[in-house]
């Protein structure tokens, strides 16, 4: 299989000459997937299976329109690329706007720290699930259900383009799920547990903690009173601001969204005032880039177009300074390409998404967060969550009462709404501490499951609107 590449790189370089004068632009891409996927739900084996594919897309522009066509079978190659031609020139009605990058050859690996996937047996990978099957089940007799998926994905791509780019690269992303289901008469609770690697098999192998505190959580979550919903102060750990710097504001930042939105382009405009001046967001997949930064799920060289990974500042100081782009998102901006057009995989086009994100941490101790508080609500964790445009409502995974500045009893069913633009107006304090949470799986435009990763330290937010009892 490794032979095909050394082939196909000479001949993509020769199909490009060979169609790029009838575009403005033309890129062609070849990908090799790895994959293995593994579901135990109790003590039922649902999913064992492994797969290789091979296969690539051809994208071209002419004049604004977008062709594209993605194929399974490599000697279809020209005349997919005949279709993706054919619709640009079918729907180019304007200009070809791409915002210029330089030609690079190189070839490309994101590097693992411990195993490669690819290296460790099928029958090893089943019984680590098997093990913690057994820890989710044997926690305690109220647990019902058990779930357990673990995936990997090896991936290797050359992408070719009309100005010059013959790009290799490749990377390993390994992720696992828990759930556990705990029963008592008629209240039924879940706890949930989600992990990723982009570094090494061994990042899995030592779980225990994680996967005994989700069915606990399960557990313990039956016998405890819910929150009466009101606007509370609320403290929030680290795993949930990175859900919130990715759902709520992060997908804000991404220009395809903007550009085609005036009125979101208005409200996104660089040099607004979003938050306190501690307040620093950034979106960067550049390995080793700096120690916040390292290796993780949205780390690459280079994204789907051929555009080097960047790091970029999307708020400093509290302003909106930056946002997240595509060529064509920048060149319609006239702003500088960040690196962010990826795709899930060669069935489909690259658009512009989140790499790793996060909130820069703060000079706040954790435990002064807490001061002052004279009743709100600790939350930590995170059980689900959506957003709709700037509205967003999250669920945590567990949560305290706050009360007189100290973490009182515990509460569930705890589910924190409101204003994107809002809540980061109303951020009181930036913890000095700093997590990066590996769980993240993307969705957008029918592409679910990228790799991602988010970041931050806990925050203090005050006037948080929580759901919960009326009475």
């Amino acid at each position: 299989m490794s032979d095909v590449f050394a082939e196909y790189k000479n001949l993509l370089t020769e199909l490009i000459a060979q169609y790029s004068d009838r575009v403005d632009f033309l890129t062609i891409r070849i990908e090799q997937a790895e994959e293995t996927n593994i579901l135990l739900r109790t003590h039922k084996l649902e999913t064992l299976s492994e797969s290789i594919a091979l296969g690539g897309q051809g994208r071209a522009c002419y004049r604004g329109g977008w062709g594209f066509s993605a194929f399974d079978d490599l000697t279809t190659l020209s005349a997919r690329i005949e279709e993706a031609i054919a619709a640009a020139r079918i729907i180019g009605e304007s200009q070809t706007t791409l915002a210029p990058v330089e030609a690079i050859q190189t070839v490309c690996h994101v590097p693992m720290t411990g195993s490669n996937p690819k290296e460790i047996s099928l029958a090893d990978k089943k019984s680590l699930c098997d093990r913690y099957s057994e820890l989710l089940l044997g926690c305690d007799r109220q647990i019902t259900t058990a779930t357990v998926s673990y995936s990997d994905t090896s991936q290797r791509i050359i992408i070719a383009t009309s100005e010059g780019s013959v790009i290799e690269q490749s990377w390993s992303d390994l992720e696992m799920r828990f759930s556990a289901t705990a029963k008592k008469d008629e209240i039924i609770q879940t706890g949930r547990e989600t992990t990723g690697s982009r570094q090494a098999y061994e990042d899995l192998t030592n779980l225990e903690p994680q996967v005994i505190g989700a069915a606990q959580r399960a557990v313990t979550a039956l016998t405890l009173p819910k929150i009466k919903g009101g606007i509370y102060t609320v403290v929030i750990d680290p795993i949930l601001t990175g859900l919130f710097v990715h759902e709520a504001f992060g997908h804000l930042s991404e220009a395809d969204l903007a550009y085609e939105n005036p009125d979101l382009l208005e409200v996104m405009s660089l040099g607004r005032r979003f938050g306190p001046p501690e307040l620093q967001i950034f979106d960067g997949a550049v390995p080793l880039a700096s120690e916040e930064n390292y290796i993780h799920r949205g780390s690459y060289y280079y994204d789907d177009e051929g555009t080097p990974a960047t790091t970029t500042q999307l708020i400093k100081d509290g302003v909106l300074v930056g946002r997240l782009h595509s060529r064509e998102t920048a060149g319609k901006l006239g702003e500088v390409p960040t690196g962010n057009a990826r795709c899930l995989d060669y069935h489909y086009s690259p658009i512009v998404r989140m790499t790793n994100t996060w909130i820069a941490k703060g000079s706040t101790p954790v435990k002064d967060l807490f001061r002052g508080i004279d009743r709100g609500v600790y939350a930590r964790n995170w059980l689900g969550g959506m957003t709709n445009g700037e509205m967003f409502t999250f669920s945590a995974g567990e949560a305290w009462m706050i009360r007189n500045g100290q973490l009182a009893e515990p509460i569930k069913d705890v589910t924190l709404s409101g204003n994107v633009f809002k809540t980061l107006a109303n951020i009181e304090a930036v913890g000095d501490d700093f997590y990066w949470d590996e769980s993240g799986g993307c969705g957008k435009g029918g592409q679910s499951g990228l790799p991602v990763g988010c970041g931050g330290p806990s925050l203090r937010i005050k006037e948080v609107t929580i759901g919960g009892n009326s009475d």
